[in-house]
């Protein structure tokens, strides 16, 4: 029988979609209202509150912010009621804050668990990534090809022409050089503007979505969130950290980061199993957005457990309060 402190994530996982379902429905009344910090601030009150209920002792690994930077769900803050096993926590309360205040496309809440120990230590500085879906012989793509390799290496892999894949990448000025490089080829890109974790999970399922492959810099956090979810969906991650100044290099040093060249692939980034869930704020490509209805509220939740390899939506709805 399993005891208190063993990472038992079937009975944790009903747990951690209620978390990620309280903090989308916390800012349901914040979207589309131009008021991101608002918005993220909602998110992260009820995550918090809704983590402390839970039976673990947790902590956050991957999260707001250092101590300094943000009051919580920091990195390195504690949280759980303590009664149960340690665990990682990687979380963005509101991933798409930006999408949220806008009434964009493809904003979420997102949480990822897993035994103490099992997620990288990811600074808060960017990371080169690239990812693919499952099903493809590993390091068919890698991060020391170029964006034109790539899209050639994929298509080879998947018996199509360059033109039948199509990328998604972070619309940034940085990512200009990449984009032309990649239409090079007659591969075409899916632009985004916030959201990489969804921007990685769209490649897990190519026949939802309609995405090959992700490429691009982003946050080095939001990394290990997109490869705890690919643990669970299957696919490739690569991510390289990339340090601009001596003080981000400092915070890699903090991390326990000492080889900074390194590329991670996801079993590095995420090297045991964990579950994964993701409540859908506005519409996208992977989740419906909240629903308003007359006294209710319903949300869709997709929860998942690398152990098994199962993917679970699940569509929950909630009476609305006064």
């Amino acid at each position: 029988m399993p005891t208190r402190s063993d990472f038992n994530d079937r009975m944790l996982s009903l747990g951690l979609a209620r978390v990620a379902e309280q903090a989308a429905i916390a800012t349901v009344d914040l979207i589309g209202r131009g008021d991101e910090k608002a918005a993220d601030q909602a998110a992260v009150n009820a995550m918090r509150e809704q983590l402390n209920l839970l039976d673990i002792k947790g902590v956050v690994v991957i999260g707001e912010g250092e101590r300094d930077e943000a009051p919580m769900l920091f990195i390195g803050e504690e949280v759980g009621n303590g009664n149960g096993p340690g665990v990682d926590i990687a979380l963005d309360p509101l991933e798409g804050t930006t999408l949220t205040a806008k009434d964009m496309p493809n904003a979420l809440t997102v949480i990822a668990m897993g035994p103490r120990g099992s997620m990288l230590h990811a600074p808060d500085v960017y990371m080169d990534k690239l990812a693919i879906g499952p099903g493809f012989a590993e390091n068919v793509v890698t991060l020391d090809m170029t964006p034109k390799e790539r899209v050639e290496a994929l298509a080879k892999a998947k018996d199509c022409r360059p033109r039948d894949i199509t990328v998604c990448v972070l619309e940034r000025p940085r990512h200009e050089d990449m984009i032309a490089e990649i239409r090079s080829t007659g591969a075409s890109i899916r632009l985004i503007t916030d959201g990489d974790v969804a921007g990685v999970m769209h490649c897990a399922e190519p026949a939802q979505t309609g995405i090959d492959m992700y490429m691009g810099t982003g946050g080095a956090p939001e990394g290990v969130l997109a490869a705890a979810a690919l643990k669970c969906m299957g696919g490739q991650i690569f991510g390289r950290l990339l340090f601009r100044d001596d003080d981000e290099k400092g915070r890699a040093a903090k991390a326990g980061i000492t080889d900074l060249d390194k590329i991670y692939n996801r079993d590095e980034m995420v090297t045991q199993d964990v579950i994964f869930a993701a409540t859908g704020v506005t519409s996208g490509s992977l989740l419906p957005g909240i629903k308003r209805e007359v006294g209710f509220y319903t949300t869709e939740t997709l929860l998942m457990r690398s152990k098994t390899g199962s993917v679970r939506r699940m569509t929950y709805r909630n009476p609305r309060h006064a």
